[in-house]
């Protein structure tokens, strides 16, 4: 494949994004889910740290630049049908915002028939901590 072919097979969604799996290499624990766009991924090949875009700020998000929580990337899977990435990474620090180790911290809780989603993650860190 010729320099932008590979990024070709990758079926995109309308908004020219695809979504991200990222997983922690040591612990195969699933850390987060965020999307990405072409030139975030060019960014995370060329400097080997995880860059997404952030659909909130409407922007390029390089993981970590404001947390210093980088993930450092180990590998990338593509997914059979080509509409979703898997990074594998190196985490440093917390990747969820919420100062937890992952963005996956709440599960489904039936008390009496009432369904609630409850933290079963501690926080590590006060966000206010992490982000000054």
């Amino acid at each position: 494949m010729k320099n932008q072919d590979w990024l070709n097979v990758i079926q995109w969604n309308e908004q020219g994004l695809v979504p991200v799996i990222t997983q922690d290499i040591s612990t195969n624990r699933v850390l987060m889910l965020a999307w990405i766009n072409r030139t975030a991924l060019e960014k995370t090949l060329q400097c080997g740290e995880a860059v997404y875009w952030s659909r909130s700020r409407n922007r390029l998000w390089h993981k970590g630049e404001e947390s210093g929580h980088i993930q450092k990337i180990v590998d990338i899977r593509l997914d059979c049908d080509n509409d979703a990435l898997l990074f594998l990474v190196e985490q440093t620090g917390l990747a969820c915002h919420t100062g937890r180790l992952s963005c996956f911290y709440q599960h489904p809780e039936n008390t009496e028939g009432n369904i609630q989603w409850i933290a079963v993650d501690p926080v590590l860190k006060k966000p206010s901590e992490i982000y000054k």
